[in-house]
């Protein structure tokens, strides 16, 4: 279903997970007292599928899950930018673009136009350096459509692309990399780090994105020879996953794939670990940085090497959590940061460990360094404790199983094992590698690989601190693109590709049918009030053993006084930092014991605590949150370390574009006085002027149970659920607490056009839009979907076809509309190369001048189809559930909604989408902020016929 609604809490099962990582766990109901106890009571673990190859050599992997009417297919092909030569990087990954855009039989648009018609998740890729994914989840009637189209792509694929189409696309990517990396800060670190790790001509030694000149020196003949030889049936595993019929699914594959012709043998690379003899440090000032960052990165050994696993219990003990050194140093005693990260980057031929810190404002970079080394040896002094490991693993045993909470996260666990695990089979091997990590296993890879080893390090910091950077460091080579208006090449998207067609022995041109037709039951959802006033809703679901909630007290930020603006949001901070009964480090350390995920967050209308955790621990989770709730501890150095962290993450804002585009649109749209155009952080001077006092009148006025809710999703019944939080219910005193009321917002009278000015910036962002229906109105849903052929619906829309496939413009394009029971707000968000930022803003607002005049049946037919085929993917991960059940209880949906919602789309026309239209969308009332290189585009924005932009931020202009 499509969601109109905001600032609820959404959340998704993570997709993908490395089972490598994850721990198949206690047979008991009672934490793990060691690691050797949680080795003893392991359960071995498999997901069941059927493997088979045809003989051009395409791996197929089955797996039947009926949980829901819906499928995953995924084409995982075994190449990546490790394959790609010098001086033409990025193709890997400009494959993955080229591959949805058309095939001989599919036509212009590809899977991005069949998905749109099928109801499918939205056909999507993604690059590494060893393999590229193409994946989509769609209704199980859909699945011989999809099979029939990946084969397609794999077969009948190549003569469609053309120079226009390389063209093209090779903007769209540019514009990609622009995005992720030259226009946001830190966004070149990693590309020091591979050219200063790996000898030159290394596989690894270039990023997965490409270099900016190598895409625009590809040629057709590059392109064609990189897809012969790589994206061959010997080459490519194909995984469907979801509720099918085994023998109807193969012989489809069959049908489809047999015939197309197997490559050229492709040899297996050897593992290539990189080698230092030196310690190297490079430094780069950052456009963009607001804070000084160090990165540390030492060699380590591929994925699934026997040293793979405990390297990932050593990152994970020495940055994580009170216990871990290396937050006890950098964080609770030398206060230079709020947040360390040490992570594996492993791959098929080598792996490196890296540490990121990023110090608050002003922190010398080798105070930075010396605290690193200190945490070092206090474990090299204590090593980990049974205790420490036994935890670790806990917490691993909970994210295999969200891991596995939907189709597509199986099908891509079994594609990833058997590419680089030596087949789909090694989940219990993986178990077993890492529930048989000892206390010995983690101090002999530090030794190995860290203690005493060279390393490279960056120091990336902001403009006029260079004095902030490790000694020794010299000047990494950047190499920044420089706009110029005119400068990219012209093409012509429209010209079609002429070309002979592959042979086939049967009609490809003909789409199979759909097969039966899938009924959308939604999942039920219970509901009662407790004695307290807490109110509580859920889904029982028992697919996977695992429980996700929220306890949600509404109020949030709106109960903050105006010059204490931010309060909510640290509370929500210092909340899971012990109790009056647990310190920090034992509160911390009875929620990991349990496996449990758990967070705490402040939003303008809520604070929420949210967490999974293994079905068999959700009582005891539970008695943990009432205790949390009930007793708050409120430590003062914790509440420092949060308020610390509150301030670096306000300064960071001025240093994402994207950040800065969210904040200014809510000053504009909401105005000074109204309490959304402030963010749950809070400023500067609020910030600064919050005490822990502030922060405990907060709770003692408005933490009541007459303002909570509790949602649950997963693996457990209503009378277990209302028994797990008895005591929260029995023990929590009502108190006389009424929400604000809050005004909404009104259209302005005419369009305004701001400015806000990021000196140099490579993209331009875009964020246009004006205020909107709240939940609550009967339209809301019908404006979203309404929207989808404008710019909801990705590929789909208008928006990404004139400004992505069309013109090159953008990496990506959305509008929106999102709502909650206070306000609504309408907006379209992009972020253009800078050269074309009054062109891409033009078409923007020729495209909304005549959606409502060109909105036809055809228009109608897609819409209707994607949002009624796409409900049998509504409900599939506990995430879509929980989401759900919070619909229903924060609004007050009817609890089938989703089928009343079914009904409106059926019954929608033509006419009606017009004047939905005319009702809800105003371009002529619109505010129009772009955030981008004054110098360069100011003067330009005028021919937009809205007159000279208002600077909104003058006062930061230099010389």
């Amino acid at each position: 279903m499509l969601n109109s609604f905001k600032r609820t809490r959404l959340y998704t099962a993570v997709a993908v997970v490395a089972l490598s990582t994850l721990s198949i766990g206690c047979t008991n109901n009672n934490p793990p007292a060691s690691s050797q106890t949680a080795v003893e009571n392991a359960n071995s673990f498999n997901v069941n599928y059927e493997r088979f190859t045809l003989d051009n050599g395409l791996t197929v992997i089955l797996h039947v899950d009926r949980s829901d009417p819906v499928a995953a297919v995924a084409l995982t092909a075994h190449v990546g930018s490790a394959r790609e030569k010098e001086g033409r990087t990025g193709f890997a990954h400009l494959f993955e673009h080229l591959l949805f855009l058309e095939s001989e039989n599919l036509g212009k648009g590809g899977l991005d136009k069949l998905s749109a018609r099928i109801g499918g998740s939205g056909a999507n890729g993604s690059t590494s350096r060893d393999s590229t994914n193409y994946y989509q989840t769609v209704p199980i009637d859909a699945l011989e459509k999809m099979i029939w189209a990946e084969a397609d792509k794999l077969g009948y694929f190549i003569n469609t692309v053309t120079d226009p189409v390389l063209a093209k696309e090779k903007q769209v990517v540019k514009n990609e990399k622009r995005q992720s990396v030259d226009n946001r800060p830190y966004g070149h670190n990693q590309y020091v780090i591979d050219k200063n790790l790996y000898p030159e001509g290394h596989p690894y030694s270039w990023q997965v994105i490409g270099s900016l000149e190598d895409l625009q020196n590809a040629t057709l003949a590059d392109v064609k020879e990189f897809f012969n030889k790589w994206y061959v049936p010997n080459n490519v595993v194909l995984t469907i996953a979801g509720d099918i019929d085994v023998a109807q699914t193969k012989a489809w594959v069959r049908k489809y794939f047999d015939e197309i012709p197997s490559g050229e043998p492709i040899e297996k690379l050897t593992p290539q670990p990189a080698k230092l003899e030196n310690t190297v440090k490079r430094y780069h000032i950052d456009n963009f940085a607001q804070a000084p960052l160090l990165t540390m990165v030492w060699p380590t050994v591929p994925e699934y090497h026997r040293d793979y696993y405990a390297l990932q219990v050593l990152s994970q003990y020495l940055s994580q959590g009170k216990n871990a050194p290396l937050n006890q140093v950098l964080i609770d005693e030398k206060k230079f940061t709020s947040n360390v990260y040490l992570y594996g980057y492993d791959a098929e031929i080598a792996g490196q460990l890296q540490l990121q810190i990023m110090a608050f404002n002003g922190v010398d970079l080798n105070q930075v360094l010396d605290g690193v080394n200190e945490a070092f040896a206090r474990f090299e002094k204590d090593g980990i404790s049974s205790e420490d490991l036994a935890r670790i693993k806990a917490g691993q045993e909970t994210e295999f199983y969200k891991g596995l909470s939907s189709v597509l996260g199986k099908g891509f666990q079994l594609a990833q094992y058997e590419i680089f695990a030596g087949g789909a089979g090694f989940t219990s091997q993986d178990v077993e590698k890492i529930l048989g990590v000892s206390q010995q296993d983690v101090m002999r890879v530090y030794n190995a690989y860290i203690k005493d080893k060279p390393y490279v390090a960056t120091s990336f910091v902001p403009k006029g601190e260079q004095s902030l950077v490790l000694k020794g460091s010299t000047a990494a080579q950047v190499v920044e693109e420089q706009i110029v208006a005119g400068a990219e090449e012209s093409f012509d998207a429209s010209v079609v590709a002429d070309y002979k067609r592959t042979p086939s022995s049967f009609d490809r041109t003909r789409e199979p049918s759909y097969g039966d037709s899938v009924t959308i039951t939604p999942p039920e959802v219970w509901q009662t009030d407790l004695s307290s006033g807490l109110r509580i809703a859920g889904i029982s679901n028992d697919e996977v053993p695992l429980v996700m909630f929220e306890l949600k007290l509404d109020g949030g930020m709106l109960f903050d006084q105006e010059d204490k603006r931010g309060t909510a949001n640290l509370l929500a901070a210092t909340l899971l930092k012990g109790t009056a009964n647990k310190s920090p480090q034992e509160l911390e350390l009875e929620l990991e014991l349990l496996g449990a995920s758990i967070e705490a967050n402040a939003s303008e209308t809520d604070i929420t605590i949210s967490g999974t955790v293994l079905s068999k621990h959700f009582d005891a989770l539970m008695q943990l949150v009432s205790e949390i709730v009930l007793s708050p501890r409120f430590d003062e150095k914790e509440f420092e370390l949060a308020k610390n962290d509150t301030i670096n993450q306000i300064e960071q804002i001025r240093a994402n574009p994207n950040a800065i585009a969210a904040v200014e649109f809510k000053a504009l749209l909401y105005g000074q006085d109204h309490p959304f155009a402030n963010t749950a952080l809070g400023d500067m001077q609020s910030v600064s002027s919050i005490t822990i006092e502030d922060v405990k009148a907060y709770y003692e006025k408005n933490f009541s149970p007459s303002l909570t809710k509790l949602h649950v999703a997963g693996d457990i019944e209503q009378k277990a659920v209302t028994k797990a939080i008895s005591n929260l219910n029995t023990r929590w005193a009502q108190k006389d607490v009424t929400l604000p009321a809050v005004s909404e917002p009104k259209l302005p009278d005419d369009a305004q056009l701001f400015f806000y000015d990021v000196p140099n910036a490579k993209q331009s962002v875009l964020y246009f839009g004006h205020a909107a229906p709240k939940v609550t109105h009967p339209d809301a849903y019908k404006a979203s979907v309404m929207n989808y052929r404008l710019g909801g619906g990705g590929f789909a829309s208008q928006l990404m076809q004139e400004l992505r496939e069309n013109k090159g413009y953008t990496y990506g394009i959305r509008s929106s509309f999102s709502s909650d029971q206070y306000t609504g707000e309408f907006t379209i968000r992009s972020a253009v190369r800078t050269n074309v930022t009054l062109e891409a803003t033009q078409a923007i607002k020729d495209i909304l001048s005549s959606f409502q005049s060109d909105f036809s049946s055809e228009d109608l037919a897609v819409t209707k189809g994607f949002t009624l085929k796409s409900g049998a993917r509504a409900f599939e991960t506990l995430g879509a559930k929980l989401n759900m059940v919070t619909e229903i209880s924060d609004f007050g949906l009817a609890d089938d909604y989703v089928l009343q919602q079914q009904t409106e789309v059926e019954n929608l026309t033509v006419n009606d989408v017009k004047q939905l239209y005319a009702n809800y969308i105003h371009p002529d009332k619109m505010i129009y902020l772009i955030v981008g290189d004054k110098a360069s585009q100011f003067e330009r924005l005028e021919a937009l016929g809205l007159g000279t932009p208002v600077l909104l931020n003058p006062s930061d202009q230099q010389d």
